[in-house]
């Protein structure tokens, strides 16, 4: 094995002695702390009614009520670990599944590697939000299957970018002596392969994670995944965006800790990226 392809971790956490990563990390341990014990501090309950509907924010509702005259701060506290417990779990299925078609694909230089990839590509002439849409229409408006429907339009960009990484890498000497050893397939792609390949994978997972959220927000947004009363912050937006003339505080909140979330993950991404020679475009500040 090439140690120098390996993952160094001493190099990986250069990236943060950027200032634009740094940002990044105060961002999501901003989102991480009010996805995680936003539920426990939350003054009332996410379904509680506290006063008329868009009431402007008071002593007994921080940030004002929403159509229904809910706590939107409540809400909101309530409203995070969902979102992010869905985009995890549809990244990491994501990746189960691409990672092993993409090593599959490139090491294994016969049949498979066509037919796998003819495949993969019929899915990407599809939009992403068309199949989510005929997922959540057949198997129904539930977590489970929007995390389902997310990861299968997740896995063919993850497939095709490890094909190409495993490709590569399979010429190595290091990978062609394991060979010459007698070391099975599973061992090189497990021990010469897929460590190598593991600085672009992890790369692009903070890409793929916030595609994730964005793709969970826009149909918890049109109204065809998650149904209320549950607290989402997407479902907030969708549910109080008609009184954005009145009160703002309902719908802005969630958007903007959506757009935190987002940012904050691609402003870690591209320092990683850097520190890991994966990127030649330099983060902000040192």
């Amino acid at each position: 094995m090439a140690p120098a392809a390996v993952l160094d971790v001493r190099r990986l956490l250069r990236f943060t002695g950027y200032r634009s990563a740094q940002v990044g990390l105060i961002g999501i341990g901003l989102i991480l702390l009010v996805a995680l014990v936003g539920p426990s501090v939350a003054p009332h309950g996410p379904s509680e009614i506290v006063a008329l509907p868009f009431d402007d924010p008071s002593s007994k509702a921080l940030l004002g009520t929403d159509f229904l005259g809910r706590d939107v701060l409540s809400r909101v506290l309530s409203g995070g670990r969902m979102l992010l417990a869905l985009g995890v779990a549809a990244t990491a299925i994501a990746y189960v599944l691409g990672v092993g078609i993409g090593l599959a694909a490139g090491y294994s230089r016969s049949l498979i590697d066509p037919v796998l990839m003819r495949s993969i590509d019929v899915l990407l002439g599809v939009p992403a939000i068309l199949v989510l849409l005929i997922v959540l229409t057949g198997a129904g408006r539930n977590p489970a299957a929007l995390v389902v429907a997310v990861a299968i339009t997740q896995v063919p960009w993850i497939a095709r970018l490890v094909r190409v990484a495993a490709l590569e890498t399979s010429t190595r000497g290091y990978v062609e002596a394991a060979v010459a050893r007698g070391e099975g397939t599973p061992a090189v792609l497990r021990r010469e392969i897929f460590p190598n390949i593991l600085n672009i994978i992890l790369t692009d997972a903070g890409i793929r994670f916030t595609r994730s959220i964005l793709l969970i927000a826009s149909v918890n947004f049109l109204g065809v995944a998650l149904q209320p009363p549950a607290a989402d912050w997407a479902l907030m937006i969708s549910e109080n965006r008609v009184g954005l003339d009145i009160q703002p505080w309902a719908a802005a909140v969630p958007a903007a800790l959506i757009a935190i979330l987002t940012i904050s993950v691609n402003l870690v991404v591209d320092g990683i990226a850097y520190s890991l020679g994966i990127s030649d475009v330099r983060p902000v500040g040192r």
